[in-house]
């Protein structure tokens, strides 16, 4: 099976898109092909800043290489630097009906805060049925929130392969991990960089332990002497995810008996949160001291991913009636 999955170039990995994506990737990456793009054209399709977006776009390569993710085993590379993505995403806008676009969830909601809504948001997910078509992926990790655009790419290959060649497109199938939905630390929205309710996964022991100082609790535990239930804490989820199984133990039975108080949680998950990062701080920290080799890995990557995507697009070319240039592959 070949997989595909992207992410947004928004600097420094989090925990909320480690849990939710990247700790799947790096295990994927051992049972099948994988493909990995960091989607800077999906980042300018709202305001962005600019003068950002390059450090932003090379940090998050940092992370996903410090994270686990083999150049070795997977193809790593900046969506920009294959431009056959941008070119298959304008064929797919000739088969895909605007009322398709209009009802995506998240269209609806971006759109409702924006006095003029620009085309770039409509075709977004377009451009994402593109990216995971071009390399003709059978598979798509995502988080809940991307169902509904997995469903518009299947229903995208359906409309092109009926119109100019049955089957050549796969339909994908949407990969959930364990961890569906990361709440943030208020407890409320998704993490998320922009609204400052995660952690990064590169952030010092004393950084994360003051992002953790005030997240918010069970909302039961008023006072210190206050049981509570644990299950409805959004720390106690993350500890599942940071601390050892006889630990997640103690913390639940402290949390209902009031033995510890929320600090004292949230003390444990800070050294055991740091703990787990250790090591991927440290594979940063070396990646960091010789950006070339970073440089180099998301070139070599561009390069596998477009001997795919310049053979998928000879295809498409060639079963749509184009005049094929020279040198790329046809039907």
């Amino acid at each position: 099976m070949r997989i595909f999955s992207g992410i947004q170039p928004s600097g420094e990995l989090h925990i909320g898109n480690y849990l939710g994506a990247v700790k799947n990737w790096v295990t994927l990456q051992q049972q099948h092909e994988c493909v990995f793009c960091i989607v800077d054209l999906h980042a300018i399709t709202q305001d962005y800043d600019v003068s950002a977006l390059e450090r932003r776009t090379f940090d998050m390569a940092v992370g996903l290489l410090a994270a686990g993710i083999d150049p070795e085993r997977s193809i790593l590379f900046v969506q920009s630097h294959v431009p056959e993505h941008a070119e298959l995403a304008w064929v797919f806008t000739t088969v895909t009906p605007i009322g398709e676009l209009e009802r995506m969830t998240q269209f609806k909601d971006k759109s409702q805060r924006q006095v003029s809504v620009l085309a770039g948001l409509l075709n977004y997910p377009v451009l994402q049925a593109a990216d995971v078509l071009l390399y003709r992926a059978q598979g798509v990790p995502v988080g809940e929130d991307q169902v509904q655009h997995i469903e518009l790419t299947r229903e995208i290959a359906r409309k092109w392969n009926g119109r100019y060649g049955e089957g050549f497109f796969p339909e994908p199938e949407a990969l959930l991990s364990a961890a569906r939905r990361i709440a943030g630390l208020d407890g409320e929205a998704k993490m998320s960089k922009s609204l400052g309710n995660t952690i990064g996964i590169l952030e010092s022991p004393e950084e994360i332990w003051q992002r953790l100082r005030p997240a918010v609790t069970d909302p039961a535990r008023v006072t210190r002497k206050d049981p509570g239930t644990p299950e409805l804490c959004n720390l106690y989820a993350l500890h599942k995810h940071f601390s050892p199984p006889e630990m997640v133990e103690e913390v639940a039975e402290k949390c209902r008996t009031a033995g510890w108080g929320c600090l004292d949680c949230k003390k444990v998950l800070a050294r055991n949160m740091a703990d787990a990062f250790a090591p991927i701080r440290e594979r940063a920290a070396a990646l960091r001291r010789d950006e070339s080799q970073v440089h180099e890995i998301l070139r070599a990557g561009a390069a596998r991913a477009r001997t795919i995507a310049s053979a998928t697009m000879g295809e498409v070319q060639g079963r749509m009636g184009f005049l094929a240039p020279a040198g790329r592959r046809t039907v």
